[in-house]
Parts: C-alpha cells; sequence; structure tokens
C-alpha cells in the first residue's frame, strides 16, 4: 500500500476514534433527574383501620418522587375521623410528605380546627407525624375559642386539636359578647 493511503486511513482512524470518544460520557458524572416520577390531580387518600376511615387527605395536585416522599404544591385539606365523624380538620397553601418517616408538613396559611370544641389554629407551618399522632410547630400561633384568642410561640398537640399546650404564651385576649 502506498504512504498516501496509509497516511490517509490513519487520519480517518484518528478523526472516528476522537469523535467516538467525546460521544461517551461517565454516568456518574451526568446530571440525574430529580423531579416528580408520578403527578397526580384532584387526590382523595383515605387512612384507615379495620374498615374505620380515620384520616381522608385531598389535594388538587400531588407530585410523587422516587425516594416515596411527596409535596403538594397546591396545598391540602385534611379530616381526621372517630367514630365515623369528623372531629378535626388541617388545611394548609403547601405541604410535603417525608414518606420514611410518616411526616406531613404544612406551610403557608396553616388552619387547624377542632369542630368539636368550636376552636381554631392558625400558624405559618406546622408538622404532623401521623405514626404518633403528634402535631407540633415551633411558630407563632394563634389558637381562637368562642371564650379567647390565645397567641403564642410554638405548640404541641395531637390529630383531635385537644389537649395543646404551647411552649410559651405571649398573649391572651377575652372575647366579650
Amino acid at each position: 500500500m502506498p504512504r498516501t493511503v496509509i497516511a490517509f486511513l490513519l487520519v480517518v482512524l484518528s478523526i472516528t476514534n476522537i469523535s467516538c470518544g467525546e460521544n461517551l460520557k461517565d454516568p456518574d458524572k451526568e446530571e440525574k433527574y430529580t423531579g416528580p416520577l408520578i403527578e397526580n390531580v384532584d387526590v382523595e387518600t383515605i387512612y384507615s383501620d379495620s374498615a374505620k376511615v380515620l384520616v381522608k387527605l385531598k389535594a388538587p395536585v400531588q407530585q410523587e418522587f422516587e425516594s416515596g416522599d411527596a409535596i403538594f404544591p397546591k396545598g391540602f385539606f385534611i379530616e381526621f375521623y372517630e367514630d365515623g365523624k369528623v372531629t378535626s380538620t388541617l388545611k394548609a397553601n403547601y405541604g410535603e410528605l417525608k414518606r420514611n418517616t410518616n411526616m406531613y408538613v404544612a406551610r403557608g396559611n396553616v388552619v387547624m380546627n377542632n369542630l368539636v370544641k368550636k376552636e381554631s389554629l392558625e400558624t405559618e407551618e406546622l408538622f404532623w407525624n401521623q405514626s404518633k399522632d403528634r402535631i407540633y410547630t415551633d411558630k407563632f400561633v394563634k389558637i381562637t375559642t368562642p371564650e379567647r384568642v390565645i397567641m403564642g410561640q410554638g405548640l404541641e398537640t395531637n390529630q383531635k386539636f385537644f389537649p395543646y399546650s404551647f411552649h410559651k404564651v405571649t398573649g391572651t385576649l377575652e372575647l366579650t359578647e
């Protein structure tokens, strides 16, 4: 074979080798997708035990991730049941579910109501550990009862929203008729 043909073949092989090398990428260095895998619309989830409804969650949008966690970017509304009747509710503008700890996070205009005692709680962030029946926050809280408004920093209660305890009461306002 003449030298020019050999030189030409070497140049072609070099170019082919270089271009192939650029197409191969290390998968460990590639950016991985971390967004939602599933998006559900008009969600209604019912938690029950022995065919008795305990909790009903409604949300306009639920996004689920590879980890099993979920977010509710347009908020959620939760009803807590006892003996087949709704005893309390919880709503928020935004929510998260941490699946491995069964922890819900409610943020933005969070309102919890005890329908039996006619009391309401308002705050900007609330955590609900479903497994432990524990609801808490360290943020500013306002509770309105038929008799008074109580304000404080931090609170702990259960799904019934009774009894509750403040970490620190900052003010009380008696309501008169």
